[in-house]
């Protein structure tokens, strides 16, 4: 890049963590403030346009008479095979949720591979054949892609690019924005799951029951939950920044507050003794199989027994409530009585975990 091209970043109005980092770092894809600050302060300004500004999950485009889900993400986990999954599962199930977010029903996707010179053959064999499966079993069909190949020691063995479409049921309108003081927060199921299960493998930890990602698709889910209380207000997959960073999203798009109640949210004993031990809170950890649910009060009774019917669901928890108290805060009520702030991560606690 010449002098000429370079940004004037004298001229942003930005909060300091932008200017504070000259080159990109790992926590600016980590899901917490930095990434956050990148999101709001560079690429929103520049690509500025009715359909990107909600920041939702994926976007909802008006196409001839119907309402069009699009959404696209990059894999890049490591190790590419983990308990439970791999990066082939991710790549299906992570666009399928983001559909499933603004409440689609996902019809198709395109896959980009970024090849590194030395990957098996073999493995990427596997790999294929295991999104192959993974999509066949959602419900959708790869319909266009492209490959690349980068020099050995650039790509890490294999990235994948997934975008989505979907469309959209009418009467349905799910955003961050529409959260409500008196939603009721629920949770699919027990967190953690995905970010423990490739620290595990990282760190060399082993437990006697083993973690397993909790990587599947949602759309079943949500398409179950939109059928017994159409008026979910807004729908979240707490992936990178885990449960803390979608609530804290949340809670600064639509002006409100969130106030958790930390013992009614679920998390398995290894998981909570694999975060004890390697020092994380489970509410920043990542998942890749579970969703956050604000619906009205009175339909929370219903919300939460249609998740608890649907096998992706079994465990679902009521966890906290949207007040009008602290807007754009988040709050823990603990198990000893006190309270504590959970603010957005500011970078990466886990890096490369999706």
């Amino acid at each position: 890049m010449n002098d000429s091209a370079a940004p004037d970043v004298a001229g942003w109005t930005c909060p300091l963590p932008l200017r504070d980092y000259p080159q990109i770092v790992l926590g600016h894809g980590g899901g917490g403030q930095l990434t956050a600050d990148l999101v709001t302060h560079l690429f929103v300004p520049a690509f500025h346009n009715a359909a990107l500004a909600p920041l939702a999950d994926a976007a909802a485009l008006h196409l001839g008479g119907q309402r069009l889900a699009f959404s696209t993400d990059s894999y890049v986990v490591r190790p590419l095979i983990f308990p439970g999954g791999s990066i082939a599962e991710l790549a299906v199930h992570g666009t399928v949720n983001d559909l499933a977010m603004v409440g689609a029903q996902p019809l198709a996707l395109s896959a980009g591979m970024i090849l590194e010179e030395g990957l098996p053959v073999g493995l990427l064999a596997h790999l294929v054949e295991r999104m192959a499966a993974a999509a066949r079993a959602a419900g959708v069909s790869i319909v266009t892609g492209d490959t690349k190949v980068v020099e050995r020691g650039h790509g890490d063995g294999l990235y994948i690019n997934t975008a989505g479409i979907g469309l959209i049921p009418p009467g349905i309108e799910i955003a961050p924005q529409h959260a409500r003081p008196g939603d009721v927060v629920l949770v699919s199921g027990s967190i953690g799951e995905h970010g423990m299960a490739i620290m595990s493998v990282r760190e060399g930890l082993a437990f006697e029951s083993p973690i397993l990602s909790d990587t599947a698709p949602l759309h079943g889910l949500v398409a179950a939950l939109l059928a017994a209380v159409p008026d979910v207000h807004t729908l979240r997959d707490p992936t990178r920044g885990g449960v803390a960073a979608a609530l804290n999203e949340i809670a600064t798009a639509a002006g409100v507050g969130i106030r958790l109640e930390e013992q009614q949210i679920p998390v398995r004993p290894e998981v909570a003794a694999a975060c004890e031990l390697l020092g994380l809170d489970p509410l920043y950890v990542a998942n890749e199989g579970r969703l956050l649910a604000l619906v009205p009060a009175p339909a929370a009774a219903a919300a939460l027994a249609a998740l608890r019917r649907h096998p992706a669901g079994v465990h679902a928890a009521r966890i906290g409530d949207v007040v009008a108290q602290h807007p754009g805060l988040v709050v823990a009520h603990t198990g000893i009585g006190g309270t504590r702030v959970v603010a957005l991560p500011h970078g990466e606690q886990l890096p490369r975990i999706c």
